[in-house]
Protein backbone atom coordinates (compact mmCIF):
# COMPACT_ATOMS: atom_id res chain seq x y z
CA UNK A 1 0.00 0.00 0.00
CA UNK A 2 1.10 2.76 -0.86
CA UNK A 3 0.23 6.60 -0.37
CA UNK A 4 1.16 10.12 -1.07
CA UNK A 5 4.26 11.27 -3.13
CA UNK A 6 6.95 12.10 -1.31
CA UNK A 7 10.06 11.37 -2.75
CA UNK A 8 10.05 7.09 -2.31
CA UNK A 9 10.46 5.86 -6.14
CA UNK A 10 7.85 3.30 -7.57
CA UNK A 11 10.78 1.57 -9.08
CA UNK A 12 13.03 1.68 -5.76
CA UNK A 13 9.98 0.36 -3.64
CA UNK A 14 9.36 -2.05 -6.86
CA UNK A 15 13.06 -3.09 -5.70
CA UNK A 16 12.44 -3.63 -1.93
CA UNK A 17 9.38 -5.65 -2.41
CA UNK A 18 11.66 -7.53 -4.45
CA UNK A 19 14.58 -8.36 -2.55
CA UNK A 20 12.55 -8.40 0.76
CA UNK A 21 9.94 -11.87 -1.42
CA UNK A 22 13.68 -13.19 -2.67
CA UNK A 23 14.35 -13.56 1.39
CA UNK A 24 11.27 -15.55 2.49
CA UNK A 25 11.15 -17.55 -0.85
CA UNK A 26 14.69 -18.84 -0.23
CA UNK A 27 12.76 -20.69 2.35
CA UNK A 28 15.25 -18.75 5.14
CA UNK A 29 12.77 -16.38 6.14
CA UNK A 30 9.41 -17.60 7.34
CA UNK A 31 7.62 -14.05 7.02
CA UNK A 32 8.23 -10.66 7.50
CA UNK A 33 6.49 -6.93 7.51
CA UNK A 34 8.65 -4.21 6.45
CA UNK A 35 7.57 -0.22 6.59
CA UNK A 36 8.55 2.55 4.87
CA UNK A 37 7.57 6.17 5.72
CA UNK A 38 8.64 9.12 4.32
CA UNK A 39 7.14 12.66 5.20
CA UNK A 40 3.42 11.82 4.45
CA UNK A 41 3.62 9.03 2.48
CA UNK A 42 3.42 5.25 3.99
CA UNK A 43 4.86 1.90 2.10
CA UNK A 44 3.98 -1.71 3.92
CA UNK A 45 4.77 -4.80 2.75
CA UNK A 46 3.69 -8.08 5.12
CA UNK A 47 5.10 -10.97 3.22
CA UNK A 48 5.08 -15.07 3.85
CA UNK A 49 3.59 -16.58 7.08
CA UNK A 50 3.51 -17.03 10.96
CA UNK A 51 5.46 -20.31 10.82
CA UNK A 52 8.51 -21.46 9.06
CA UNK A 53 5.91 -24.55 7.35
CA UNK A 54 2.83 -22.33 6.75
CA UNK A 55 -0.38 -21.09 8.15
CA UNK A 56 -1.79 -17.93 9.04
CA UNK A 57 0.21 -15.18 6.08
CA UNK A 58 1.97 -12.18 7.66
CA UNK A 59 -0.19 -9.16 8.13
CA UNK A 60 0.34 -5.35 8.74
CA UNK A 61 -0.66 -5.70 12.34
CA UNK A 62 1.42 -8.80 13.12
CA UNK A 63 2.49 -8.92 16.74
CA UNK A 64 6.46 -8.99 17.03
CA UNK A 65 8.71 -9.42 20.16
CA UNK A 66 11.01 -6.77 19.52
CA UNK A 67 14.08 -8.41 21.55
CA UNK A 68 16.26 -5.67 21.83
CA UNK A 69 14.92 -3.06 19.61
CA UNK A 70 12.84 -2.35 22.99
CA UNK A 71 15.70 -0.08 23.94
CA UNK A 72 15.00 3.23 21.65
CA UNK A 73 11.18 3.11 22.95
CA UNK A 74 11.60 1.80 26.32
CA UNK A 75 14.05 4.71 27.32
CA UNK A 76 11.45 7.38 26.26
CA UNK A 77 10.08 6.50 30.01
CA UNK A 78 13.31 7.98 31.58
CA UNK A 79 13.39 11.13 29.34
CA UNK A 80 9.91 11.67 30.46
CA UNK A 81 10.97 12.24 34.09
CA UNK A 82 14.05 13.97 32.82
CA UNK A 83 11.59 16.76 31.24
CA UNK A 84 9.47 16.84 34.18
CA UNK A 85 13.14 17.36 36.41
CA UNK A 86 11.65 14.26 38.84
CA UNK A 87 15.31 13.23 37.87
CA UNK A 88 18.31 14.98 36.95
CA UNK A 89 21.54 13.70 34.97
CA UNK A 90 24.35 14.24 37.16
CA UNK A 91 22.41 13.04 40.61
CA UNK A 92 23.35 9.57 41.87
CA UNK A 93 21.11 6.67 42.08
CA UNK A 94 21.76 6.02 45.68
CA UNK A 95 18.40 7.31 46.34
CA UNK A 96 15.95 5.33 44.28
CA UNK A 97 18.41 2.03 43.65
CA UNK A 98 20.12 1.77 47.68
CA UNK A 99 21.40 -2.05 46.16
CA UNK A 100 24.13 0.09 43.99
CA UNK A 101 25.31 2.21 46.59
CA UNK A 102 29.23 1.87 47.94
CA UNK A 103 30.24 0.36 44.83
CA UNK A 104 33.08 -2.07 44.51
CA UNK A 105 34.98 -2.83 40.87
CA UNK A 106 36.89 -5.44 39.69
CA UNK A 107 40.92 -4.73 39.39
CA UNK A 108 40.11 -6.73 35.99
CA UNK A 109 37.51 -8.34 33.74
CA UNK A 110 38.87 -11.47 34.19
CA UNK A 111 39.44 -11.24 38.30
CA UNK A 112 37.35 -13.46 40.64
CA UNK A 113 34.16 -11.33 42.33
CA UNK A 114 36.12 -10.43 46.01
CA UNK A 115 39.24 -8.95 43.93
CA UNK A 116 38.35 -5.72 43.69
CA UNK A 117 38.60 -2.01 44.91
CA UNK A 118 36.17 0.75 45.79
CA UNK A 119 34.48 2.67 43.06
CA UNK A 120 36.01 6.08 42.33
CA UNK A 121 32.53 7.70 42.73
CA UNK A 122 28.98 6.95 42.62
CA UNK A 123 26.63 5.86 39.80
CA UNK A 124 24.82 8.95 38.71
CA UNK A 125 21.64 8.54 36.47
CA UNK A 126 23.86 10.20 33.74
CA UNK A 127 25.90 6.50 33.98
CA UNK A 128 22.58 4.65 33.76
CA UNK A 129 20.83 6.31 30.91
CA UNK A 130 24.17 6.31 28.58
CA UNK A 131 24.85 2.69 29.45
CA UNK A 132 28.26 3.05 31.20
CA UNK A 133 26.98 2.49 34.98
CA UNK A 134 30.03 0.11 35.09
CA UNK A 135 28.14 -3.49 34.50
CA UNK A 136 26.71 -5.33 31.27
CA UNK A 137 26.90 -7.91 29.05
CA UNK A 138 30.63 -7.97 27.22
CA UNK A 139 30.79 -10.44 25.17
CA UNK A 140 34.41 -10.54 24.93
CA UNK A 141 34.30 -11.46 28.42
CA UNK A 142 32.24 -14.83 28.48
CA UNK A 143 33.26 -17.18 30.80
CA UNK A 144 35.39 -14.78 33.44
CA UNK A 145 33.79 -14.76 36.65
CA UNK A 146 31.47 -11.72 36.97
CA UNK A 147 29.87 -12.95 33.35
CA UNK A 148 29.12 -16.32 34.69
CA UNK A 149 27.20 -14.85 38.00
CA UNK A 150 25.51 -12.61 35.74
CA UNK A 151 23.54 -15.24 34.06
CA UNK A 152 23.55 -17.36 37.23
CA UNK A 153 21.47 -15.08 38.78
CA UNK A 154 18.78 -14.42 36.05
CA UNK A 155 19.93 -10.54 35.42
CA UNK A 156 19.71 -10.73 31.65
CA UNK A 157 16.90 -12.71 29.49
CA UNK A 158 18.19 -16.15 29.33
CA UNK A 159 16.84 -19.82 29.22
CA UNK A 160 16.92 -21.44 31.76
CA UNK A 161 17.02 -19.40 34.49
CA UNK A 162 14.05 -16.78 34.59
CA UNK A 163 14.46 -13.29 35.56
CA UNK A 164 12.90 -12.33 38.91
CA UNK A 165 10.72 -9.37 39.60
CA UNK A 166 12.56 -5.89 40.15
CA UNK A 167 13.20 -6.02 43.71
CA UNK A 168 15.27 -9.41 43.64
CA UNK A 169 16.69 -8.38 40.40
CA UNK A 170 18.24 -5.71 41.95
CA UNK A 171 19.18 -7.28 45.58
CA UNK A 172 21.26 -9.94 42.91
CA UNK A 173 22.68 -7.21 41.19
CA UNK A 174 23.62 -5.59 44.33
CA UNK A 175 25.92 -8.46 45.25
CA UNK A 176 27.84 -8.13 41.97
CA UNK A 177 31.07 -5.77 41.59
CA UNK A 178 30.92 -3.44 38.30
CA UNK A 179 33.73 -4.74 35.85
CA UNK A 180 34.34 -0.92 34.99
CA UNK A 181 34.22 2.39 37.01
CA UNK A 182 31.23 4.40 36.75
CA UNK A 183 31.18 6.40 33.61
CA UNK A 184 34.41 4.61 32.44
CA UNK A 185 32.92 2.75 29.10
CA UNK A 186 29.72 1.70 27.45
CA UNK A 187 28.26 -1.52 28.46
CA UNK A 188 25.13 -3.49 26.92
CA UNK A 189 22.35 -4.80 28.08
CA UNK A 190 22.01 -4.38 31.86
CA UNK A 191 21.20 -0.42 32.07
CA UNK A 192 18.47 -0.64 29.89
CA UNK A 193 16.69 -3.16 32.21
CA UNK A 194 17.95 -1.18 35.27
CA UNK A 195 16.03 1.97 33.42
CA UNK A 196 12.88 -0.06 34.27
CA UNK A 197 13.51 -0.05 37.86
CA UNK A 198 14.63 3.32 37.83
CA UNK A 199 11.62 4.88 36.48
CA UNK A 200 9.52 2.63 38.48
CA UNK A 201 11.26 3.33 41.56
CA UNK A 202 10.61 7.17 41.06
CA UNK A 203 7.24 7.47 40.16
CA UNK A 204 5.39 4.19 42.08
CA UNK A 205 4.01 2.73 39.35
CA UNK A 206 5.12 -0.65 37.24
CA UNK A 207 7.49 0.64 34.33
CA UNK A 208 4.91 -0.56 31.70
CA UNK A 209 2.10 1.29 33.46
CA UNK A 210 3.99 4.00 33.15
CA UNK A 211 5.07 3.56 29.58
CA UNK A 212 1.41 3.70 28.51
CA UNK A 213 0.39 6.35 30.20
CA UNK A 214 2.79 9.07 29.46
CA UNK A 215 4.44 7.51 25.44
CA UNK A 216 2.09 4.42 24.69
CA UNK A 217 -1.27 6.05 24.53
CA UNK A 218 -0.33 9.56 23.61
CA UNK A 219 1.16 7.74 20.68
CA UNK A 220 -1.99 5.03 19.85
CA UNK A 221 0.31 2.67 20.31
CA UNK A 222 -2.34 0.00 21.52
CA UNK A 223 -0.47 -3.05 20.98
CA UNK A 224 2.42 -2.18 22.66
CA UNK A 225 3.51 -3.98 25.97
CA UNK A 226 5.28 -7.01 27.55
CA UNK A 227 2.76 -9.21 27.24
CA UNK A 228 0.53 -10.48 24.01
CA UNK A 229 -3.09 -10.78 26.09
CA UNK A 230 -4.87 -13.84 24.73
CA UNK A 231 -7.02 -12.50 22.27
CA UNK A 232 -4.30 -11.47 20.35
CA UNK A 233 -2.65 -14.46 20.54
CA UNK A 234 -3.24 -15.51 17.10
CA UNK A 235 -1.45 -12.49 15.73
CA UNK A 236 1.62 -13.41 17.64
CA UNK A 237 4.07 -15.37 15.11
CA UNK A 238 6.48 -18.58 16.54
CA UNK A 239 9.76 -17.42 17.39
CA UNK A 240 12.70 -19.68 15.96
CA UNK A 241 16.18 -20.00 16.79
CA UNK A 242 17.51 -22.14 13.69
CA UNK A 243 20.13 -24.84 14.52
CA UNK A 244 23.47 -22.93 12.98
CA UNK A 245 24.69 -26.31 11.73
CA UNK A 246 21.66 -27.53 9.88
CA UNK A 247 19.61 -24.26 9.50
CA UNK A 248 16.45 -26.66 10.87
CA UNK A 249 13.76 -24.70 12.36
CA UNK A 250 13.48 -24.76 16.13
CA UNK A 251 10.94 -23.08 18.04
CA UNK A 252 12.46 -20.88 20.73
CA UNK A 253 9.09 -19.36 21.68
CA UNK A 254 5.38 -20.65 20.70
CA UNK A 255 2.55 -17.78 21.43
CA UNK A 256 0.96 -20.25 22.94
CA UNK A 257 2.06 -20.60 26.43
CA UNK A 258 5.12 -19.10 25.54
CA UNK A 259 6.93 -16.27 27.10
CA UNK A 260 5.04 -13.33 26.05
CA UNK A 261 1.57 -15.23 26.78
CA UNK A 262 1.60 -13.51 30.12
CA UNK A 263 2.69 -10.75 32.45
CA UNK A 264 6.34 -11.05 33.16
CA UNK A 265 7.96 -11.13 36.60
CA UNK A 266 10.22 -8.17 35.29
CA UNK A 267 9.25 -5.65 32.82
CA UNK A 268 12.88 -5.79 31.18
CA UNK A 269 13.38 -2.59 28.69
CA UNK A 270 16.58 -3.85 27.36
CA UNK A 271 14.44 -6.97 25.37
CA UNK A 272 10.94 -7.57 26.59
CA UNK A 273 8.39 -5.78 24.33
CA UNK A 274 6.28 -6.48 21.93
CA UNK A 275 4.89 -4.52 19.34
CA UNK A 276 4.35 -3.82 15.27
CA UNK A 277 5.14 -1.98 12.76
CA UNK A 278 2.33 0.83 13.13
CA UNK A 279 2.74 1.18 16.57
CA UNK A 280 6.86 1.78 16.14
CA UNK A 281 6.63 3.72 13.25
CA UNK A 282 4.30 6.65 15.70
CA UNK A 283 7.51 6.20 18.26
CA UNK A 284 9.96 7.42 15.45
CA UNK A 285 8.21 9.61 13.65
CA UNK A 286 7.54 11.30 17.34
CA UNK A 287 11.49 11.67 17.17
CA UNK A 288 11.23 12.67 13.93
CA UNK A 289 8.91 15.42 15.18
CA UNK A 290 11.15 16.55 17.87
CA UNK A 291 8.62 15.10 20.27
CA UNK A 292 5.08 15.79 19.32
CA UNK A 293 2.56 13.26 17.42
CA UNK A 294 -0.46 14.60 15.89
CA UNK A 295 0.10 18.28 17.55
CA UNK A 296 0.78 16.68 21.35
CA UNK A 297 3.72 17.18 22.45
CA UNK A 298 5.26 13.52 24.12
CA UNK A 299 8.95 14.99 24.84
CA UNK A 300 10.86 17.97 24.53
CA UNK A 301 12.19 18.87 21.92
CA UNK A 302 15.74 18.82 23.66
CA UNK A 303 14.85 15.23 25.25
CA UNK A 304 14.82 14.10 21.50
CA UNK A 305 17.99 15.97 21.03
CA UNK A 306 19.57 13.81 24.15
CA UNK A 307 18.72 10.61 22.91
CA UNK A 308 19.68 10.75 19.26
CA UNK A 309 22.76 12.57 19.44
CA UNK A 310 25.88 10.32 20.11
CA UNK A 311 26.52 10.84 24.25
CA UNK A 312 30.35 9.00 24.19
CA UNK A 313 33.97 9.81 23.92
CA UNK A 314 36.01 7.86 22.04
CA UNK A 315 37.16 6.54 25.49
CA UNK A 316 33.85 4.78 26.70
CA UNK A 317 33.30 4.01 23.10
CA UNK A 318 36.31 1.81 22.69
CA UNK A 319 35.60 -1.53 23.32
CA UNK A 320 32.25 -1.10 21.46
CA UNK A 321 34.37 -0.39 18.94
CA UNK A 322 36.87 -3.15 18.84
CA UNK A 323 33.86 -5.69 19.39
CA UNK A 324 32.28 -4.08 16.13
CA UNK A 325 34.87 -4.60 14.09
CA UNK A 326 36.86 -7.42 15.12
CA UNK A 327 33.67 -9.39 15.50
CA UNK A 328 32.06 -8.21 12.47
CA UNK A 329 32.01 -12.01 11.20
CA UNK A 330 30.51 -13.15 14.36
CA UNK A 331 28.02 -10.36 14.29
CA UNK A 332 27.34 -10.21 10.52
CA UNK A 333 27.83 -6.72 10.36
CA UNK A 334 25.49 -5.46 13.47
CA UNK A 335 26.44 -3.41 15.68
CA UNK A 336 28.75 -0.42 13.47
CA UNK A 337 26.94 2.75 13.83
CA UNK A 338 29.73 4.35 15.71
CA UNK A 339 27.90 6.21 18.10
CA UNK A 340 25.21 5.57 21.07
CA UNK A 341 22.25 8.44 22.81
CA UNK A 342 20.37 7.63 25.16
CA UNK A 343 18.83 3.80 24.81
CA UNK A 344 19.84 3.87 20.59
CA UNK A 345 22.65 3.81 18.67
CA UNK A 346 23.50 7.15 16.22
CA UNK A 347 25.74 6.98 13.39
CA UNK A 348 28.89 9.27 13.09
CA UNK A 349 30.58 7.81 10.44
CA UNK A 350 29.54 6.95 6.81
CA UNK A 351 29.73 3.08 6.97
CA UNK A 352 27.03 2.19 4.62
CA UNK A 353 24.13 3.55 2.81
CA UNK A 354 22.96 5.47 5.90
CA UNK A 355 23.70 8.31 6.53
CA UNK A 356 25.52 10.65 10.19
CA UNK A 357 22.76 10.87 12.03
CA UNK A 358 20.33 8.16 11.68
CA UNK A 359 19.30 6.64 14.76
CA UNK A 360 17.70 3.41 16.17
CA UNK A 361 18.68 -0.19 16.75
CA UNK A 362 18.31 -3.87 15.89
CA UNK A 363 17.26 -7.20 18.07
CA UNK A 364 18.19 -10.68 18.24
CA UNK A 365 14.61 -12.02 17.03
CA UNK A 366 15.20 -10.46 13.45
CA UNK A 367 13.80 -6.59 14.02
CA UNK A 368 15.47 -3.60 13.34
CA UNK A 369 13.69 -0.03 13.67
CA UNK A 370 15.51 3.22 12.63
CA UNK A 371 14.91 7.17 11.98
CA UNK A 372 16.52 9.21 9.54
CA UNK A 373 16.41 13.38 10.43
CA UNK A 374 18.76 13.90 6.91
CA UNK A 375 16.23 12.25 5.08
CA UNK A 376 13.00 12.66 7.27
CA UNK A 377 12.67 8.94 6.74
CA UNK A 378 11.62 5.88 8.89
CA UNK A 379 12.36 2.13 8.75
CA UNK A 380 11.23 -0.74 10.90
CA UNK A 381 11.83 -4.61 9.35
CA UNK A 382 10.44 -7.31 11.85
CA UNK A 383 10.56 -11.27 11.38
CA UNK A 384 10.89 -13.97 14.28
CA UNK A 385 14.60 -15.65 13.05
CA UNK A 386 17.17 -15.37 15.91
CA UNK A 387 20.55 -14.67 15.18
CA UNK A 388 21.81 -18.34 15.77
CA UNK A 389 21.69 -18.11 11.80
CA UNK A 390 23.24 -15.20 9.17
CA UNK A 391 19.92 -14.90 7.76
CA UNK A 392 17.80 -12.33 9.84
CA UNK A 393 21.25 -9.89 9.37
CA UNK A 394 21.72 -10.27 5.52
CA UNK A 395 17.77 -9.64 5.66
CA UNK A 396 18.30 -6.50 7.64
CA UNK A 397 21.22 -4.99 5.72
CA UNK A 398 19.50 -5.62 2.32
CA UNK A 399 16.29 -4.23 3.56
CA UNK A 400 18.34 -1.03 4.50
CA UNK A 401 20.24 -0.85 1.57
CA UNK A 402 17.06 -1.31 -0.51
CA UNK A 403 15.98 1.42 1.20
CA UNK A 404 17.98 4.35 0.54
CA UNK A 405 18.07 3.67 -2.97
CA UNK A 406 14.39 4.24 -2.92
CA UNK A 407 14.56 8.05 -1.60
CA UNK A 408 14.11 9.53 -5.43
CA UNK A 409 14.03 13.54 -4.81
Amino acid sequence: MTTGRNGLSEQGLRRLREVLTRHVASGRIPGLVALVSRGEETHVEAIGTMRHDGGAPMRRDTIFRMASTSKPVSIAAAMVLLDECRLRLDDTVDEWLPELADRRVLTRLDAELDDTVPARRPITVRDVLTSTFGLGMDMTALGTPILNAIFERGLTPNLPTEVPEQDEWMRRLGELPLMHQPGEQWQYQLSSDLVGVLVSRVTGQSFEDFLRERIFEPLGMSDTGFHVPADRLDRLPTLYAPDPATGEFLAWDEPENGRWSKPPAFQGGGGGLVSTADDYHAYFRMLLNGGTHNGRRVLSRAAVELMTTNRLTSEQNAARTALATSAVHISFGQGQQGGWGIGMAVRTYRGDYAPIGQFGWDGGSGTSAYADPANQLTGILLCQLGYTVPNPAHLMADFWTTVYQAIDD
